[in-house]
């Protein structure tokens, strides 16, 4: 993965800035652990977010593609075909199976489809 250098003051804004979210939320301490435990992963995130950019159904390849493009910042013809391998076994072993489990997405097996669910 690639890392993006940032500032210590822009994380301090940011968790300030989450922190003043929460104070207005009714979810419990449990319901927030679990909400940034699956936040913690750029790879789940990337994922959220390119199932909330299309807002339909995405065969697993095509999903891993489009992670692979928004972490490396390449173009799919540029990024290997071992790095977008390796990318869609990690969403299909770790990441997808967090994702549905916490019912933020679906997954049919049988056509390797991912369907978003609670991001519409």
């Amino acid at each position: 993965m690639t890392a993006t250098p940032h500032s210590e003051s822009d994380c301090v804004d940011f968790v300030l800035a989450v922190l003043d979210e929460l104070e207005g939320c009714d979810a419990s301490a449990e319901t927030v652990d679990d909400a940034f435990g699956l936040l913690a992963a750029q790879r789940r995130r990337l994922l959220l977010s390119v199932m909330r950019t299309y807002g339909e159904s995405l065969t697993l390849p095509d999903a891993a593609e489009e992670v692979a493009v928004r972490e490396t910042g390449c173009q799919v013809p540029n990024i290997s075909a071992e790095r977008v391998h390796e990318i869609y076994l990690s969403l299909y072993h770790d990441h997808l199976p967090r994702l549905v489990d916490a019912g933020l997405l679906e997954y049919d097996q049988e056509r390797d489809l991912v369907v978003p669910i609670a991001l519409e």
